[in-house]
């Protein structure tokens, strides 16, 4: 794409989605802002791609749910093509007796009481609890969290006033889900699922969320977090849903790249940045992979904390807090992608045939106690010898992605060692563990390896070469206690400003975490567009538009007074004294 101006307001480094939706929001508040995306295309790892002679699909994330419903609203992305639907079922669990548990579609309840009666009918009441937690977190993700400060009380003020309305949302929840909330971020799914039901299928169904993802046991402490984290979505309105964008993953960050440049956003791909500028203690610019030197006001960065603080900028300008903090930032998801083209659908051996199973999400993991295995297993080999596998089948709910007949699958293999112990590569192992995982898949549906008709293996270490998934971690960052909130990506930094003035973060690697939600994104742009929009209108008044245009539900008179505190707190931290840096 051609050059943008020589300076801007705002360079975004990272065109994922949530770059896409930070720069929108921006963009709409009259800020001139700059997108430069390394790769070819923008999305992140919400894209879509051949990987097969006329199959193409969602290459790294696969599945719908977290995205924020305000989000998909502010940008209008239905006007820009996007189309979400939802699954006919929710998830489907086959068994090596050929039993199954199928949920979803109103049938939950009785298909559980097929393995306990006792679980049917304490499952509504587990729905529930989750439910009211959910629906006070869903209001939380789209706030910054109260920030840790030692700035003065100019600073802190606003914070405890944050905090406050923290503590209130919280206050209404009765004792009962407060303790229960308490525990989901304190102990294992395992343990959680354990105190509710008595019968394998459900808590792996469920537990299955614990882990996903996140390379743990489900009885590792902090991964009831992660079992909640996914609870948070809606599809179409339907809270808990999953669903599919309508041409894959790609269809959402293509969408919102067309709000983006609707904006007057400039997206420039192949574009990749090697250094952040950082001049008189302050980010000032980007030097990009092809030598050229960008300027700006500020500098949003897309990518995982640890990307940036260790690879993006100097250690010399880096404050030494900072530093040691991505040295203990835990990465690494525990994940093989892969994308398989098929010529027939898969035929289950606990339920054959074609159906609506096929929609779900088809989850090869009959117990908790499998599931722990397999991550202990992985920590002594480097991979599972029985993995887990999850498999969604998109073309059963998506003809655009195969051709007439044919299918496409994406597999989710959990667990393989982020890097490989004992020197070993992943680039010498990568076609011998695809096919440990393939046969994991052969063993409850006959066959399957016979219809595969080309595959793209992904591992961690290709994760993080494509897409700068260090470790290949999707949520750039362990969704653990001391990496979340406040702590998100560390005390002080919890408001999306970076460790030097003039740098900000929008990842999710920043609160509320990963998945394709756009919160982070959405968060951020609220605090940029208070710190640099707050002494001048960032367009004449007559073509302002109106901040309840960009944030319902926020007065205009309530933003700008808010902004005036933010700023001023904020060039206040920002003329203080030099930062402690770390030793040169």
């Amino acid at each position: 794409m051609a050059k943008g101006p020589e300076k801007c307001d705002v360079l975004l480094v990272g065109g994922g989605h949530n770059g896409l939706v930070c720069a929108t929001y921006l963009a709409r508040a009259g800020l001139k802002v700059t997108v430069l995306e390394r790769r070819h295309v923008v999305g992140g790892a919400a894209v879509t791609e051949e990987f097969h002679p006329g199959f193409r699909n969602s290459v790294a994330s696969y599945t719908v749910s977290l995205l924020q419903p305000r989000v998909i609203a502010d940008l209008d992305l239905h006007a820009h093509g996007l189309r979400i639907v939802q699954r006919k079922r929710s998830n489907f669990l086959p068994l090596p007796d050929h039993r199954y548990l199928l949920t979803g579609g109103g049938e939950t309840e009785p298909q559980v009481a097929k393995f306990s009666r006792r679980d049917a009918e304490r499952l509504p009441e587990y729905e529930r609890r989750l439910e009211a937690i959910a629906d006070v977190l869903r209001a939380l993700a789209l706030q910054p969290p109260p920030n840790v400060t030692d700035d003065g009380w100019w600073k802190a003020l606003p914070e405890l006033v944050r905090a406050g309305r923290l503590g209130r949302r919280l206050h209404a929840l009765d004792e009962t889900l407060r303790q229960e909330l308490l525990d989901l971020f304190a102990i294992s799914a395992g343990e959680y699922l354990d105190r509710w039901f008595e019968s394998a299928p459900i808590k792996a169904v469920l537990g299955f969320d614990g882990i996903v993802g996140n390379y743990a046991s489900p009885y590792t402490p902090g991964s009831a977090y992660v079992l909640l984290h996914h609870v948070f979505g809606e599809v179409n309105g339907v809270k808990g849903a999953w669903g599919h964008a309508i041409g894959g993953m790609g269809a959402i960050t293509q969408a919102m790249a067309k709000a983006a440049l609707a904006a007057g956003v400039e997206i420039r791909t192949d574009a990749g940045v090697r250094e952040v500028i950082v001049e008189n203690w302050r980010a000032s610019g980007v030097v990009a992979d092809s030598g050229e030197t960008l300027r700006a006001r500020a500098v949003v960065a897309n990518v995982n904390p640890k990307l940036l603080y260790e690879r993006l900028m100097s250690p010399n300008v880096v404050p030494a807090p900072t530093r040691e903090r991505m040295t203990n930032w835990r990465c690494g998801s525990g994940t093989l992608r892969m994308n398989v083209a098929l010529s027939k659908l898969p035929d289950f051996s606990a339920l054959p045939g074609e159906g609506e199973h096929l929609t779900a999400g088809i989850i090869m993991a009959p117990d908790l106690d499998y599931m722990d295995r397999a991550y202990l297993d992985a920590r002594v080999h480097g991979w599972s010898k029985e993995p887990i596998v999850e498999m969604l089948i998109p073309s059963t709910l998506d003809d655009t992605l195969a051709p007439a007949g044919q299918h496409v699958a994406s597999l989710f293999c959990q667990h393989v060692q982020p890097e490989l112990s004992g020197g070993r590569s992943w680039d010498d192992h990568r076609d011998e563990v695809a096919d440990v995982m393939v046969a994991a898949v052969e063993k409850y549906a006959p066959g399957f390896s016979a219809s595969i008709l080309g595959r793209q293996v992904l591992t961690p270490l290709d994760l993080e070469r494509t897409f700068g998934l260090i470790g290949g971690d999707i949520f750039h960052g362990a969704l653990s206690p001391n990496q979340l909130f406040s702590a998100r990506p560390m005390i002080g930094q919890a408001d999306y400003r970076g460790a030097v003035p003039g740098l900000y973060l929008c990842g999710a690697g920043t609160h509320p975490g990963g998945g394709v939600t756009g919160a982070p994104g959405h968060n951020a742009a609220k605090v940029i567009i208070s710190d640099l929009c707050c002494w001048r209108p960032c367009r004449p008044m007559w073509e302002r538009r109106k901040p309840r245009s960009l944030y319902p539900g926020t007065s205009y008179r309530g933003l700008r007074r808010s902004t005036l505190r933010s700023t001023l707190c904020q060039g206040l931290r920002h003329n203080a004294t030099k930062p402690v840096l770390a030793d040169s």
